[in-house]
């Protein structure tokens, strides 16, 4: 190997000498329990002398994660309509096919849908992945997990006994409006971010905001995107003013902390010259 080689060019060797490990499925470490090396990572920039060991291990069946956001993200928008038409086998013969008394039934499902559809069409049109695959073992974990919730929110939602908001029309108006300017500055970060990426470079950058008023909380947090991703499932139990909904509002908080403050600190980590005033996902506060 060639001092001046890429661990994406090792990686093709070992693919060539041993197909059954293709390349996204090779964790190639300098260290048995250190840190997988990165694609871009050249040999002779790495701690090691004239003769270097290289650890591998097998990751497993990958699959990609465009894939993997078109299952995950397609199973809760037809699951949500199965309760929404109430189907004969979801809440009995006695209530199929009936229309919801309340018109934010109406509304609930159509903020619900266009949410998973603006997922899909990012997913497709506009996300540039750092890591092209994850475990295929995760898919079902994924799955049961958006998908689940789905089935839940839309069971409470939609069924005959459902009552509507206590303030009425002015709460339902107020997290509607709160809910398009989420999703509206949700989408706006994701393609500021992936303009930072854009002819395929995976060399990250810092995130900064543009002439678009929506990425102006790049200003106070590193990771609006999951900022304006509370602020809609927020909007959608105050609309809703479901339990379930709020539960999974809770859930969704709580891991996008983890992964907002884990990428803070990576931006910690790589830039000395990373604004100090921002935080990881709630401006000055978390």
């Amino acid at each position: 190997v060639e001092p001046n080689a890429t661990i994406r060019e090792i990686r093709s060797m070992f693919h060539k000498l041993y197909p059954r490990w293709y390349p996204a499925r090779q964790s190639i470490k300098l260290d048995p329990k250190g840190k997988s090396l990165r694609d871009e990572e050249i040999l002779q920039h790495l701690p090691v002398g004239t003769t270097a060991t290289l650890y591998f291990k097998d990751l497993g069946p990958q699959i990609g994660w465009t894939t993997v956001f078109l299952i995950e993200y397609t199973g809760p928008l037809f699951i949500y309509f199965l309760f929404y038409f109430r189907m004969p086998f979801v809440y009995g013969l006695d209530e199929r096919f009936t229309s919801s008394p309340h018109p934010v039934v109406n509304l609930a499902c159509i903020c619900h849908s266009f949410h998973y559809i603006k997922r899909l069409i990012e997913t497709v049109f506009v996300h540039r992945f750092s890591h092209g695959t994850m475990p295929l073992r995760n898919i079902v974990k994924n799955c049961l997990y958006y998908w689940g919730f789905a089935a839940w929110l839309a069971y409470y939602i939609n069924h005959p006994l459902y009552t509507p908001p206590s303030y009425g029309k002015k709460q339902i108006n107020f997290a509607v409006i709160m809910f398009l300017l989420c999703e509206a500055g949700n989408f706006s970060i994701h393609v500021a971010l992936s303009d930072l990426r854009r002819n395929g470079s995976k060399i990250r950058k810092i995130p900064y905001p543009t002439k678009n008023p929506f990425t102006w909380l790049f200003f106070f947090v590193s990771c609006p995107n999951y900022t304006y991703e509370v602020g809609t499932w927020i909007s959608f139990t105050i609309m809703t003013q479901c339990v379930p909904v709020g539960l999974f509002t809770l859930l969704c908080f709580i891991q996008m902390t983890i992964w907002a403050r884990d990428k803070h600190c990576t931006y910690l980590r790589e830039f000395k010259d990373y604004p100090s005033l921002r935080m990881p996902i709630i401006p000055f506060l978390l």
